[in-house]
């Protein structure tokens, strides 16, 4: 049987692929439970271990809500907020490049149909829908930067929108953990970013739909047939 040759592109979104696919069987096989009690006897060193380590995790699809919320148990609402954050743009950054690198031409050479205009769409959309898919929980972290890592979007638009749409998860999240451990309440610090990330999702929502009915309006005017009498 004849075989098509695997381009070049096709190998290296291959390996994509694969790649993705192993880390999470990694992390599935990892001992999560263990990591707070290790990383807590590193004394000064657990923050920055804990953001490298907090960032394979996300690039090896492990939940980020597990991830923030063990954060705030071990560094409390505000230290547990910034580092699950700065370990959630760390792993924007590698699985952005990673996508990039690996998958961008494979979805180039096929960027007719529907993967073109998806492509297009997302360009076209910019920050605001980086921020709203940051702010959902459609997929797991790192799996939405290895996929838009393979989009024409461009890599400042990308970081700053994860930026933007992680900040209410990473705290609210880090926010209940240390709640938890410290048998607190929830407050302001906690429910702030859960209202702002609401906030921005129904002002996108909102900006979508009226995009929507110009983008109607204008190809109903433009399928209109003319009055040449």
């Amino acid at each position: 049987m004849y075989r098509y040759p695997l381009t070049p592109a096709g190998t290296r979104f291959a390996l994509l692929v694969a790649l993705v696919a192993t880390l999470a069987v990694v992390a599935a096989l990892l001992p999560l439970h263990s990591i707070p009690d290790a990383i807590n006897d590193l004394g000064a060193w657990a923050p920055p271990v804990a953001i490298a380590l907090g960032a394979a995790l996300l690039a090896a699809l492990v939940p980020r809500t597990a991830i923030s919320f063990a954060c705030g148990a071990l560094f409390g609402a505000l230290g547990g907020g910034l580092v699950a954050m700065g370990a959630a743009v760390i792993a924007s950054v590698v699985t952005f490049v990673i996508g990039r690198r690996l998958g961008r031409d494979a979805v180039v050479a096929r960027a007719g149909g529907r993967i073109g205009k998806l492509d297009a769409w997302l360009v076209n959309t910019g920050l605001l829908s980086v921020i709203v898919v940051r702010l959902l929980p459609i997929a797991p972290y790192g799996l939405v930067g290895y996929a838009y890592g393979t989009t024409s979007v461009r890599a400042g638009t990308y970081l700053l929108g994860s930026v933007i749409g992680g900040l209410p998860s990473a705290f609210a999240y880090a926010a209940l953990g240390a709640a938890v451990v410290r048998s607190g309440a929830v407050g302001f610090v906690s429910i702030a970013p859960a209202a702002f990330g609401l906030a921005v999702t129904a002002i996108a929502a909102v900006y979508w739909f009226r995009a929507g009915r110009r983008r109607t309006r204008g190809d109903t005017a433009t399928r209109r047939p003319r009055d040449d009498g």
